[in-house]
């Protein structure tokens, strides 16, 4: 019977930490945007490629040059 002393103040704060880390995350904008993130993955620039050096190459250029 003891242990629910320590129990039930210790679950009453683990509540009240998980309710302020949810405000926290409505209050900064975490789920303004739920499908943007998804549509981003399924639309493909094919105008750019990117190299492993990290420049941007165009290929209408690059395919340009080459003849």
């Amino acid at each position: 019977m003891d242990i629910l002393y320590l129990l039930i103040p210790l679950s009453l704060v683990l509540v009240f930490v998980i309710a302020a880390l949810f405000w926290w995350s409505l209050k900064s904008g975490q789920y303004e945007d739920l499908e943007g993130p998804g549509h981003r993955i399924l639309m493909d620039d094919d105008r750019t490629d990117v190299l492993k050096s990290g420049s941007i190459v165009d290929p209408d250029q690059s395919a340009a040059g080459e003849k």
